[in-house]
């Protein structure tokens, strides 16, 4: 269902209003007529909006509802079009005035006494040829006005206008919990807090639940109202569902006659204050509990006015869409409540399409219902809708038929997600509407940034309330942060810093926003529309015209969007097809937004002046080395993107005339030499991320002193460059108070050209405003820092990185506000001490959570003067990396230490004493590792101890007071000699061991292994390590003797380059192990130990079995594994006999030279799936027979002995997949292959397999076959019966296959994507495709490959005219090739590829090759 919003509408027309009043549009209109017509316009215009709310209340109701619909179309499509032309008007007066500003001052003041600028004839001509536009438009608004009578469209006021969301029986307090799913985590953390004792200041207790429409938030506000433990913790409680219409004397009631007798009289009381006043009576001294359900009114008035009778002993549990609200309401953090596991989704799906928690009464439906699962994205009330609308069918044409339909496409009166989504958008202001509804260009599940998103508002005039009180991107980031607070908006799981829209609220925006709104999707067509004005696509690979045609009808599209989606063309490595700048760009006239991010190969046409009404370019990713002069000509230009591209040298030398450009982004421009001349100009810049000074134009400078409006972050760099100092000052940093982030960089080649006393001059004058957040200081060469950063009282973070002669720091201490400090590269410093906390400072680093020292090569001492003196109270994060000389000790007193790492201190001792906050600890060589006596590590969770020379204490003193620990790895300490696992299996936190390359440690000394199972035993406390892996460790298997308790719970083990260990012994497994891994244990013989004749319990859980780099291997006997799925041995090649459990699924052998056979019984293991074999040389057959092994899916053999398949191959109809590479014994595969289902058949050099079997052409599933003898000339013919016709991809060889490549014809192959054809031992052809055959190429080529023709001299352009989809072209290894088709043949074409072609290089020399990358 599309709407046309009113709100929208109203939001645009006022802007055309401001438009055609303002000052500077009235003073270039001129001409009489223009102006006549154009005052009609604002009358009538004006007229129309004052009916708007009418006609949206009637487009949603039968029979008017087409009619009206139409009419708000037609009419928002007029708007567009008025503003087209205001805004031709207002470029051209704008483009005069910049005009006249660059005459000469005596000519200009000469010709503007004789005729006015407003009267120029200029002017006068532009004017009257826009005349006819504005004509045509003033006949479409009569047209419109007067279709508004008759559809009896009248004004009405906003307090009268109809709800025409419908909705239904609101939810109560009542719910059915079995049918909640998914839950509990959230409902115990709720709980915890009702049940808390918090309430201070004579207040309640407000605990926010926020979400999404239809997340779930009233099923779990009403699974905790319900609980018992509420119900005997709260004397009364009440629920009140107050929705949109806020009543507070209604929700008072409600309220009051929850805890009240029926009978009691004041429930008949409509005064408020009456009420409260009772309710505060009836409440007073009581434990209550109070559940306000799906609150919107943001008013803090009523809010507060209504929470006024509540105090100390009331809990409310409010839920709420809106942020906003919890803000205002809440007393402890909001809980934010996220959408369900796809898992739990199911269930709740299942729960009320079935009536069951799972699909094993209709398994035949599962498949389908996960699709449907999927759709809903883990909001609960759409499982739910969609579910109750199948309950009445288990027909799975019908659940079919829902899955391949869109949610939003579901009838209204069936399911209820749309109406409680419309109802989150319809109490939007009309200003949010317009914006959200733009924003159904993005695709579903794409991540955007704040600012991405805000500049498009501003580029597209949606930001209208900017003046001189609020900055354009304060309104934009306000209108954000609304968005953000409703839940339309929410932050992504994987990138706390961008944000996402729920799938569900993509649908409603492309629902409102209708036909003007349209995004190009890879698996749908794109949504096209005359009235589409707005419109994205996700970059490809390669993207030519075929893919854009779409774009080429829409002359009048405002938004042409390029955004980054899959891996490829975030890092930049997109293509575009060149006739897309060309051809497709002149014609949309309209633009307000052009973005081509990410496309690598653009080279930009010079015609930008037709493109007038641009506000906003993006060339980020492109490797462009300029940008044309035109750009200069886009006055209205007011954001332009240029981060990381490369490549790029130059900025325009007019940008200057740039005047409305706010944000200039060239983050990342390497090559870029310096800025224009007249920079200065640009005095709108609202952000510039980078200004570049040039080796000879250090003083440009100065140019910054007139950019006051700078705002967010700066970097300065080629500060080398600056010759006089007293430029530096001219910048006026000072004066910048909207810089929030500061970087100051000079080069990182130290020389003798740099002059260190400049250099401390220009930072001295570089003092930035009071107000800096942020301040990076690279490769500074003065040998002291300024003192202004002492005084910096709104810093944040500091790195200083690179200052290499600086031999002291500055005075940070008494910073206020420092978080973060990074001290980075100082070559020269060799103490850090008092000069670094300030003199007499009682409380250093007060703020400061982060300290890191990193590659200090001389630092020697760390001198933490006076130890009583309380420094770092809030250090939380302290890193010291590389710093090979330091000595000294760490401070004392880091009560709020929590995360330490220590990396490449070599002569360091590593002092630790009580550090009870500490979480994790990293050590990566030290001299020695140091713990006092009243160490006390109660809160480590993560260990890692590496190169550490020597321990003073036994190591386990670092874990044994923690209950916590969950993550213990000892790396390459030698000289640790003895670690008892014993006090690591006390702590039942312990999760994962890891121990490499610590050849003298022994984890248990023999005699102790009883001693530990005894007392684990009495205390009744297991091991808890779930995963052991150890690595040239002194490990023997008498050390990991298991029995009943001990490492009971362990899951995963790996053992590495353990030589002690040779076998296990009897019931050495755990009981839980599940995955185990040996590598490289040279002396292990086997699994268990045969000489006792016993063999692995069959008890055991293990699931996936991995030996590999084990030489000593002679034999594997785990037939008696039950449980064993996954068994992979690679380079054991002494390997002889195996025994298989019967349930394996996946079987792979790499490097047995000695295996001749994989079974003892001569079968494979009933459910083996993945049969996988490779450099096996012995081994000859792989079963008698393998009709059974019907669950096999895939075979793969790599040089192998493999004489011939097994019998009973073609009974398989699982069988899907089959590689056969190197088996030079392999002679046939006739009446082996199976036909059923098998879509993938590769062949290669299997130099005695002359012919493929007769039965190719009935593999009617078969859809990738490749055969070839890459190093033989002896290729593999096709059977004279051909091959299936439903191919994708064939790899072929032409050496022979010609007769059958001239008979048969690939055309037929009419489903054919990608075709690699090899010519090698085929001498004959010098044309392809050979004209002297008419052989012609399938016509659904995407993919081709040319390789190995010896004596290919063409490509012939009549064989590759028909391929119409060709996108890929590769041609190789054709030494005499000197001719390609001609270029009227390639027009689909979007990628050339060729190496190794002499002759076609030579040709092509000195040239521009016409036929390269389009």
């Amino acid at each position: 269902m599309s709407v046309v919003g009113e709100a929208a509408l109203t939001a645009f027309l006022d802007g055309l209003f401001g438009k055609l009043s303002s000052s500077d549009f009235l003073n270039f209109v001129t001409e009489k007529q223009v102006r006549k017509e154009l005052n009609k316009w604002e009358m009538k215009l004006r007229d129309i909006r004052a009916v708007l709310d009418d006609a949206e209340g009637k487009q949603m109701m039968l029979p008017q509802y087409q009619c009206v619909k139409n009419w708000l179309a037609d009419l928002q499509d007029l708007a567009y079009d008025v503003d087209d032309i205001l805004d031709e008007f207002g470029t051209q007066a704008l483009g005069r005035k910049l005009t006249s500003l660059e005459e000469p001052q005596g000519i200009k003041n000469k010709v503007q006494k004789i005729i006015p600028t407003r009267f120029s004839p200029k002017t006068f001509m532009f004017n009257n040829k826009l005349m006819s536009k504005i004509k045509e438009i003033s006949a479409r608004m009569n047209d419109l006005a007067t279709k508004r009578i008759q559809l009896e469209l009248r004004g009405i006021n906003e307090g009268a206008r109809s709800d025409t969301i419908k909705q239904g029986l609101q939810p109560t307090s009542l719910v059915d919990e079995t049918r909640v799913y998914g839950r509990e985590e959230e409902k115990k953390a709720l709980l915890e807090l009702l049940l808390s004792n918090d309430g201070t200041n004579n207040e309640a207790s407000v605990i926010p639940i926020i979400g999404m429409g239809g997340i779930g938030k009233t099923t779990l506000a009403q699974l905790v109202y319900n609980d018992t433990s509420i119900q005997n913790s709260f004397q009364d409680k009440a629920w009140v569902r107050v929705s949109d219409d806020f009543d507070a004397i209604m929700i008072t009631k409600t309220i009051l006659q929850s805890i009240i007798a029926p009978d009691d009289s004041c429930t008949n009381i409509n005064d408020f204050n009456l009420l409260q006043v009772k309710l505060k009576e009836k409440l007073a001294g009581k434990k209550f509990l109070l559940v306000l359900d799906d609150i919107w009114n943001e008013n803090y008035d009523d809010l507060t006015i209504l929470l006024s009778p509540f105090g100390v002993g009331t809990k409310i549990l409010i839920t709420t869409r809106s942020h906003k609200v919890s803000s205002i309401m809440g007393t402890v953090k909001a809980y934010l409540l996220q959408q369900l596991s796809e898992e739990d989704c199911l269930s709740v799906f299942a729960q009320h399409a079935l009536r069951a928690k799972d699909f094993s009464g209709h398994p035949e439906l599962k498949e389908v219902g996960e699709i449907i699962v999927k759709k809903c994205n883990g909001l609960l009330l759409a499982a739910k809708a969609i579910g109750g609308l199948l309950r009445t069918s288990l027909d799975y044409e019908a659940w079919k038929c829902i899955s391949e339909s869109e949610i939003w496409g579901i009838p209204e009166e069936k399911c209820g997600i749309i109406p409680a989504l419309q109802l989150s958008y319809h109490h939007l202001p009309s200003h949010l509407k317009r914006c959200f509804a733009y924003c159904s260009i993005l695709p579903k599940d794409y991540e955007f940034g704040e600012e991405e998103i805000t500049l498009l508002w501003a580029a597209e005039g949606f930001l209208q309330g900017a003046g001189l009180k609020t900055e354009i991107d304060d309104l934009g980031r306000q209108y954000f942060q609304d968005l953000v607070s409703r839940s339309f908006f929410q932050t992504s799981t994987k990138n706390k810093s961008r944000f996402v829209m729920h799938d569900l609220v993509n649908d409603l925006a492309q629902s409102i926003a209708g036909d003007v709104c349209s995004k190009l999707e890879d698996d749908k067509e794109l949504r096209f529309s005359k009235r589409t004005r707005h419109s994205s696509y996700i970059c490809g690979r390669y993207d030519g015209m075929k893919k854009l045609e779409a774009f080429d009808q829409m002359k009048y599209l405002r938004t042409f969007l390029s955004l980054l989606g899959l891996s490829w063309a975030r890092e930049g490595d997109c293509y575009l097809s060149d006739n897309v700048l060309t051809d497709l760009l002149p014609k949309l006239k309209c633009l307000r937004v052009l973005s081509f991010k990410g496309y690598r190969n653009i080279e930009l046409p010079n015609f930008f002046q037709k493109l007038r009404h641009l506000r906003y370019l993006d060339f980020s990713y492109s490797e462009i080395k300029s940008l044309p002069d035109s750009i200069c000509t886009l006055y209205n230009l007011e954001t332009l993107l240029l981060y990381w591209c490369r490549l790029l040298e130059n900025l325009p030398s007019n940008l200057q005339n740039l005047v409305n450009l706010r944000v200039l982004d060239i983050t990342g421009t390497l090559s870029l030499k310096g800025m224009p001349f007249g920079i200065g100009n640009l005095t709108n810049l609202r952000r510039l991320s980078d200004f570049v000074l040039d080796k000879c134009g250090g003083h440009k400078i100065q140019e910054m002193k007139n950019l006051l409006n700078l705002k967010g972050k700066l970097c300065i760099s080629g500060l080398e460059n600056i010759v006089n100092a007293q430029d530096a000052g001219e910048a006026k940093l000072i004066d910048k108070s909207g810089l929030g982030t500061l970087e100051l960089s000079w080069s990182r080649e130290f020389d003798n050209n740099r002059n260190k006393e400049i250099e401390e001059e220009v930072l001295n004058l570089l003092e930035p405003h009071k107000k800096l957040k942020e301040l990076h200081i690279q490769s500074y060469s003065g040998t002291k820092f300024s003192i202004w950063m002492n005084s910096l009282q709104n810093l944040s973070s500091l790195v200083l990185n690179g200052c290499r002669n600086c031999v002291s720091l500055p005075s940070l201490g008494k910073l206020p506000l420092l978080k973060n400090l990074s001290i980075v590269g100082m070559d020269e410093l060799d103490k850090v001490g008092i000069e670094l906390y300030g003199e007499n400072q009682s409380n250093a680093f007060v703020s400061l959570q982060s300290l890191r020292f990193e590659n200090m090569g001389r630092w020697k001492e760390w001198d933490l003067v006076d130890e009583q003196v309380v420094k770092f109270p809030s250090l939380v994060e302290l890193s010291i990396i590389r710093c090979p000389q330091l000595m000294g000790t760490l401070p004392n007193h880091l009560q709020s230490l929590e995360k330490l790492k220590i990396r490449q201190c070599a002569q360091m001792v590593v002092s630790l004493s009580d550090l009870r906050k500490l979480s994790e600890l990293e050590i990566d060589e030290c001299a020695e590792l140091v713990l006092s006596d009243d160490a006390d590590f109660r809160s480590i969770k993560k260990v890692n101890l590496s190169n550490v020379g020597k321990f003073s204490t036994s190591t386990e003193r670092l874990v044994s007071t923690s209950t916590t620990l969950e993550y213990c790895g000892i790396y390459n300490c030698k000289g640790l000699t003895y670690l008892s696992i014993k006090k690591l299996g006390l702590l039942r936190s312990v999760c994962k061991l890891e121990i490499f390359q610590c050849p003298q440690l022994v984890l248990l000394e023999p005699h102790e292994v009883e001693e530990a199972e005894e007392e684990l035993f009495q205390v009744g406390n297991p091991c808890n390590i779930e995963s052991l892996r150890t690595w040239e460790a002194g490990l023997n298997m008498d050390s990991l003797r298991i029995r009943k308790h001990f490492l009971a719970f362990l899951t995963e083990m790996e053992v590495r380059n353990c030589p002690n260990i040779v076998c296990f012994a009897e019931n050495n497994l755990p009981p839980l192990l599940k995955k185990l891994r040996i590598e490289t244990c040279e002396n292990l013989r086997c699994l268990v130990d045969e000489g006792e004749n016993i063999s692995i319990s069959n008890i055991s859980p293990l699931e996936h079995l991995t030996i590999s780099g084990c030489p000593s291997l002679i034999s594997l006997s785990i037939r008696n594994i039950s449980h064993l799925e996954h068994l992979e041995i690679i380079n054991s090649p002494s390997l002889i006999s195996l025994s298989l459990p019967d349930a394996l699924q996946h079987l792979i052998l790499g490097n047995c030279s000695k295996l001749a056979s994989l079974s003892e019984s001569g079968e494979l293991p009933i459910r083996l799936k993945q049969l996988d074999l490779t450099i096996c040389p012995e081994l000859q057959s792989i079963a008698e027979a393998i009709d059974n092994n019907t669950c096999l899916e895939s075979i793969s053999f790599y040089e192998c002995g493999i004489k011939s398949l097994p019998q009973g191959l073609d009974k398989l109809n699982h069988l899907q997949s089959i590689q056969i590479t190197g088996c030079s014994n392999l002679v046939s595969l006739e009446g082996f292959l199976p036909t059923a289902n098998l879509t993938e058949l590769k062949i290669f050099s299997c130099e005695n397999l002359r012919a493929l079997p007769n039965c190719m052409r009935n593999l009617t599933s078969l859809r990738e076959l490749a055969v070839n003898n890459y190093f033989s000339g002896d290729q593999i013919s096709i059977p004279e019966g051909g091959i299936s016709t439903n191919l994708t991809s064939l790899t072929i060889s032409v050496a022979r296959n010609y007769e059958f490549l001239l008979e048969w014809g690939l055309q037929r192959l009419t489903s054919l994507k990608t075709l690699t054809i090899t010519g090698r031992g085929c001498t004959n052809m010098v044309a392809f495709p050979p004209e002297e055959i008419g052989m012609m190429l399938p016509s659904s080529l995407i993919n081709l490959y040319i390789q190995n023709f010896d004596n290919l001299k063409c490509l012939s352009s009549k064989g590759f005219r028909n391929l119409t989809s060709l996108h890929h072209l590769s041609i190789s290894f054709c030494p005499k090739l000197t001719s390609l088709p001609e270029k009227d043949t390639l027009l689909s074409l979007l990628s050339l590829h060729i190496s190794d072609c002499p002759s076609l290089k030579e040709k092509c020399k000195g040239t521009k090759d016409e036929s390269g990358p389009r």
